[in-house]
């Protein structure tokens, strides 16, 4: 019962997951539930701070773009002006008209003219200086269609060259640009206009942004703002650590509950935590003591009802002994020792799946060894390989699990091997036979009760077919699995894994 009722549980957890997670997900995912809950909520943080910020970049980015081209517009503007005023002087005048803007400290723009365009070392590329010169071109492109060709670069004020012959801003007179550049502290990219107003004379104009500093948002998503990030990325995680964690704890006290009942322990679930977990556990506790009376009264009612045919078929026994009829008396006879065949199998099942015994470790090559050794004196031929392992469990159940298989193997498979391997935190331990086999589609109904294949009749004519059945149950009572399958040499192959120490 303890193993029909864990049984249960792991086949509705089985199928409850399969149910509500796609198979691809559930191999991703991790198996403790604190894990995937952390998992989860960590994906779910990352990816809304992923799509928050991309929603922030991306106006910022706007922001700026809408704001650089502001600006942009109103300086093209003022240049043109610069362009057509200096156009309409005389070029024996502009020079003059140069030398007194720098004496009353500069304009707008950086004045200068020149007999050929200036080298400028730009700066490097960046999406907010090509938008400047986009709408600097289309500004002049509108007001000035018929002029020549128009230079646009964006330059540091300290590589900056003005003129020429290679003279640069730092070489200049204060006076001249501190109304105009920024060149001490903080210097700021300066923007140079270079535009041809008459053949050989080409006008230089250098200016600043209304937002000298408008290259910091061109990175909407600084450095500091992804620290940032990863401080609530890492402050979320740790919250949701100690939250999931307190409410899995219960829950992992549960399934330890549930799983050492199914191993036919009687665990206690502390009522504490929250009111949800009080009444599972309640409800739990409760559950447990319905299955144990359960249990008591089925063993009850398996002796008494052993203990009361008994009699009456032994007097039917008698009965038949005073018949006349030959054959008639035999049919009788066969009749009523099936049936107390069946009465003491019954009986035997139950008596040997519920035996009542305290676990403890044991060496499996001392438990293993006596039986080999028993069976060998019989004249069979056993193999057996010392393995040095140990497992916890019920050594009169554990015992007669392994007695179960390997009388099975020497009945019918004249020889046998058995070896014990060491897996990760379990054990594993194959009993395998050089008989004929068992048919793929019978060996599903090898665990049912009192099925037994034809060449098992010819074998062993006084077997039950509840040896199978019985070592199963023992087997799962101690966390265990019991898979039997055809060795691809021939024989049939019993796998027990049980969990270590």
């Amino acid at each position: 019962m303890f193993n029909a009722v864990w049984q249960s549980i792991r086949l509705f957890g089985q199928r409850a997951r399969a149910m509500s997670t796609p198979h691809w997900l559930e191999r991703i995912l991790p198996s403790r539930l604190l894990s995937r809950l952390l998992w989860v909520m960590t994906i779910g943080v990352l990816t809304s701070q992923l799509i928050g910020n991309a929603i922030w970049a991306n106006y910022l980015q706007n922001k700026s773009e809408q704001e650089v081209s502001a600006a942009a517009d109103h300086i093209a503007r003022g240049a043109v002006s610069a362009v057509e005023y200096f156009q309409s002087l005389p070029p024996n005048y502009r020079p003059l008209v140069i030398q007194q803007l720098r004496e009353m400290g500069g304009t707008r723009f950086f004045v200068n003219v020149n007999d050929s365009p200036v080298g400028i070392k730009g700066i490097s590329s960046n999406p907010l200086p090509d938008k400047v010169f986009t709408v600097i071109r289309h500004v002049f492109e509108q007001e000035l269609p018929r002029l020549g060709s128009v230079k646009i670069d964006f330059a540091w004020p300290n590589e900056l060259v003005v003129a020429s012959d290679g003279m640069t801003v730092a070489q200049l007179p204060d006076h001249w640009v501190k109304n105009t550049l920024l060149m001490e502290a903080r210097p700021a990219p300066v923007l140079v206009i270079q535009t041809e107003i008459e053949p050989g004379h080409w006008l230089y104009l250098a200016t600043l942004m209304p937002d000298p500093y408008f290259l910091d948002n061109s990175n909407p998503m600084p450095p500091e703002r992804w620290l940032l990030q990863f401080a609530t990325l890492i402050t979320v995680m740790l919250l949701s650590w100690v939250v999931v964690r307190w409410i899995t704890r219960p829950l992992a006290a549960l399934s330890e509950a549930a799983e050492a009942f199914g191993k036919g322990e009687s665990p206690h679930l502390p009522a504490e935590g929250s009111e949800e977990f009080i009444r599972t556990a309640n409800a739990f506790g409760a559950m447990r003591e319905r299955i144990q009376r359960y249990l008591e009264d089925r063993e009850k009612l398996f002796t008494a009802i052993s203990h009361d045919l008994r009699t009456p078929i032994t007097r039917l026994k008698l009965r038949t002994e005073m018949l006349d009829d030959e054959d008639l008396r035999l049919e009788f006879h066969e009749d009523l020792d099936e049936l107390d065949m069946m009465v003491k199998g019954a009986l035997q099942s139950v008596k040997d799946s519920d035996i009542h015994e305290n676990r403890t470790r044991i060496r499996l090559d001392a438990m293993i060894g006596r039986m080999v050794k028993d069976a060998k004196m019989a004249g069979h031929a056993i193999a057996f390989s010392r393995c040095g392992l140990w497992v916890m469990a019920k050594p009169l159940a554990l015992k007669r699990a392994l007695s179960n298989l390997i009388d099975n193997a020497l009945f019918y498979g004249q020889q046998v091997q058995i070896s014990v391997l060491e897996g990760v935190g379990k054990v594993v331990i194959i009993v395998r036979d050089h008989g004929p086999g068992v048919p793929e589609d019978a060996l599903s109904t090898l665990f049912d009760p009192y099925v037994r294949l034809e060449h098992g009749r010819h074998s062993n004519s006084h077997g039950h077919g509840l040896g199978l059945g019985i070592a199963r149950n023992i087997i799962q009572a101690h966390g265990g699995e019991l898979v039997l399958s055809n060795h691809p040499d021939g024989g049939l192959q019993a796998m027990i894994t049980l969990p270590r120490d």
